[in-house]
């Protein structure tokens, strides 16, 4: 009888099980319910005087929404091997930046937004003063939670506020939301279009893998492959956006389609052309990925975020 090689029958039975597919719906629930009972905590109660703007803080911060920035900062823990925990408060000091942004840009002196993810902005609710100081308060929040996290050998808490003071800053964030206020009804340039996604957009999303990277304590190479992986899904999800604004309907988009060009906001599509665009997000697309790479595979939950973010049609 012919001699069976047991190790290679074992490797080929562990060759032929896949792994399960990577199921982004559960990873996204769970962690949307650890970061809202998180936010819950960290948050004043709605009672605790003045009571107007704690109510005002969390009628947006708890608004609905994926928590896609908490959950990028979670998978980056995870792609460098840290514990959820600890990397909980800077998830919640993100999303409390990203909610102060909104309520601000959602102003009539801004973007004049009457409805936020299908329910009245904060100023139709609790009017513009109120509306301005809840954003203020949800921007002092972030650092109170963010000054909460323990701190790690590489990174202190010196660094962590510092790296989202930056991001949120007059540099970054604000840069690029006053760029898109003086740049509408302009002729701008693909380059000065990139300087104002690069930081209204970008900058919070490159902010959310590095700081999930230090909460893990990651090394100097893993913290430059988030940067890369954060930067480059930051542009290519603002262009997308920008393509599906012209190409999908409201009802597919579940928000006002069109809504840029009427109000003579300076787009991908509108400079460059459709076809231009779609060439842009997929290279885009390429590098975010391939930034990945250094992980070998542990990535996974970041790679799934990326696929969602980068290869949606709304």
């Amino acid at each position: 009888m012919p001699r069976i090689n047991q190790k290679s029958e074992v490797r080929s039975q562990r060759s032929a099980v896949r792994p399960p597919a990577f199921d982004l719906a559960s990873y996204l629930e769970t962690r949307t319910v650890a970061v809202n009972a998180a936010m819950d905590r960290f948050l004043p109660s709605e009672k605790a005087k003045p009571a107007t703007i704690h109510r005002a803080m969390r009628y947006s911060l708890f608004a609905g929404g994926k928590r896609m920035r908490p959950a990028l900062v979670l998978a980056a823990a995870e792609a460098c091997g840290g514990h959820e925990a600890d990397a909980l408060p800077l998830a919640c000091a993100v999303e409390c930046i990203h909610t102060y942004s909104l309520v601000h840009d959602d102003l009539p002196a801004m973007d004049n937004d009457d409805f936020r993810r299908g329910k009245p902005t904060n100023h139709k609710v609790f009017g513009e003063g109120i509306a301005v100081l809840a954003g203020d308060a949800l921007l002092t929040q972030a650092f109170e939670i963010a000054a909460q996290a323990k701190g790690w050998p590489r990174y202190s808490h010196r660094d962590l506020i510092l790296e989202i003071a930056k991001a949120s800053g007059s540099l970054q964030l604000i840069a690029g939301q006053v760029a898109d206020l003086e740049g509408e009804g302009k002729k701008t340039s693909a380059a000065h279009l990139k300087y104002i996604h690069e930081r209204k957009t970008s900058a919070l999303l490159c902010c959310s893998a590095r700081l999930g990277g230090m909460s893990a304590n990651c090394s100097a190479a893993q913290l430059q492959a988030l940067t890369d992986f954060g930067y480059q899904v930051g542009l290519a999800f603002q262009v997308i956006d920008d393509i599906l604004d012209v190409t999908q309907t409201s009802e597919q988009l579940g928000k006002t389609a069109g809504k840029d060009t009427k109000a003579q906001k300076a787009t991908y599509p509108s400079i460059i052309g459709l076809a231009r665009s779609r060439k842009i997000a997929a290279e885009l697309t390429a590098k975010a990925f391939a930034a990945l790479k250094p992980f070998q595979g542990r990535a996974v939950a970041l790679e799934a975020l990326a696929e969602f973010l980068l290869k949606r049609d709304r």
